[in-house]
């Protein structure tokens, strides 16, 4: 009996394994078609905070897209208007109050150091992006739909200054000539 569970454990390993390996080798493929290095990706949240004041919970949270990432890397979304709006860059650190009715409140706490550049809107695979020098940026759909920005025009986009994104802050259109 032992030697059938022993075997049985040795065959759970060998799966394990190979599941890992087939996770790997396809991560490194997406990482390689998005053009993304992992390591630049990689962002320390052990100094993000929770704590309470009066009746609320307050969290604090680094902007990654679409989402907010705790220290503990659960991810929460971000309303995509406040995001636009806000012009939220990733790796922003963002605040969250929560009341005791649920009543949610998002504020930007500390923006990351920004550069501004000028690139072209496109659409692929149902996503805006903005493309320029052999890079593209996603953008989110709300940014684009709210101002009416159309295809092919140009933009000024907000990025993180010293950090590899895969997502690009809206700033202004460049009005045609």
């Amino acid at each position: 009996m032992e030697q059938k569970k022993i075997l049985a454990i040795k065959d759970f390993i060998e799966s394990a394994e190979k599941s890992v390996k087939n996770a790997k080798k396809l991560l490194n493929e997406i990482l390689k078609e998005e053009n993304v290095n992992l390591n630049e990706l990689s962002i320390d949240t052990s100094w993000l905070s929770d704590y309470k004041s009066e009746d609320s919970k307050i969290v604090e949270w680094v902007f990654t897209w679409e989402e907010m990432l705790w220290a503990d890397w659960h991810r929460y979304p971000v309303p995509s208007n406040y995001a636009s709006k806000s012009k939220l860059v990733q790796w922003d650190k963002l605040k969250l109050t929560i009341d005791w009715s649920w009543k949610m409140l998002y504020k930007q706490i500390q923006p990351i150091e920004r550069e501004t550049k000028v690139w072209l809107l496109v659409k692929e695979n149902w996503k805006f992006q903005v493309i320029a020098e052999w890079k593209t940026y996603n953008l989110l759909t709300a940014a684009v739909t709210h101002f009416k920005w159309e295809i092919w025009d140009n933009l000024t986009i907000i990025l993180p200054a010293w950090k590899q994104a895969t997502f690009a802050a809206i700033e202004a259109v460049i009005p045609k000539e």
